[in-house]
């Protein structure tokens, strides 16, 4: 098990947004969580990357090390867990190749920086074409292209995603879960959060539903998009 989660619990103020959820996956895999806005699924992930304080009794364990432990730089940089936030969070006034040498503050292996590098290019070669433009001038899907890429360059071992078909028309969005699948095959294990059930559900292997701070269902892809609660609920009936 590469990530196990347990009674997690997050409160604001006074509102508890997650009510101890449990979940975890394993290596190599693609997990999704879907759900409706305000469901928490934002906060999980947020959690995970120690973004948001956690309740008492909650446990995260993330390849047997306690991830309570850790500050949310050092869950990136010695834990290699990535981050791609909803909005996707660039800075737009740096160059595509500015944004993604950031994401290597922390990484001494030059020879790796630079096979992570060819990897971004080659799984979004229009970031190659662009990596003198400023990020934010780059189109939305464009955009996504690069937080996906700049993930990459953090020398992650496992990515989690939130809502990275936002704001794309169709035809972007199928070219990002494409090269989100072909990352994936390369070894890097994935949470997705999405609103798009369908495509998250059609993209995963496995995933649980979450309502109001609680996990409610939870099986493999195929269970959860023949289920008749999920498809009046989340896919359109």
């Amino acid at each position: 098990m590469l990530l196990s989660v347990k009674n997690l619990q997050v409160s604001y103020d006074k509102i508890k947004a997650l009510h101890g959820i449990n979940f975890h996956i394993d290596e190599g895999e693609i997990v999704c969580i879907i759900g409706a806005n305000g469901a928490g699924k934002s906060t999980t992930l947020r959690a995970i990357s120690r973004l948001v304080p956690v309740g008492e009794g909650t446990e995260m364990t993330y390849m047997g090390e306690n991830l309570l432990d850790y500050s949310p730089d050092k869950v990136v940089s010695k834990l290699g867990i990535s981050h791609v936030p909803e909005g996707r969070r660039l800075f737009g006034n740096l160059t595509v190749m500015e944004n993604l040498k950031l994401a290597t503050f922390a990484r001494k292996d030059n020879a790796a920086i630079a096979k992570d590098l060819q990897q971004v290019f080659s799984t979004f070669p229009r970031l190659e074409e662009r990596m003198t433009q400023k990020a934010g001038t780059l189109s939305g899907g464009e955009q996504q292209m690069l937080a996906v890429g700049r993930a990459l360059m953090s020398g992650r071992k496992m990515m989690l995603l939130d809502e990275p078909s936002m704001g794309l028309a169709p035809l972007l969005m199928l070219d990002v879960f494409k090269a989100l699948k072909n990352i994936n095959d390369e070894g890097t294990t994935i949470l997705l959060v999405e609103q798009n059930a369908r495509m998250a559900l059609q993209f995963a292997q496995r995933g649980y539903v979450l309502e109001t701070g609680n996990i409610v269902l939870e099986g493999s892809s195929e269970d959860l998009l023949n289920n008749e609660d999920v498809k009046k609920a989340y896919l359109g009936g």
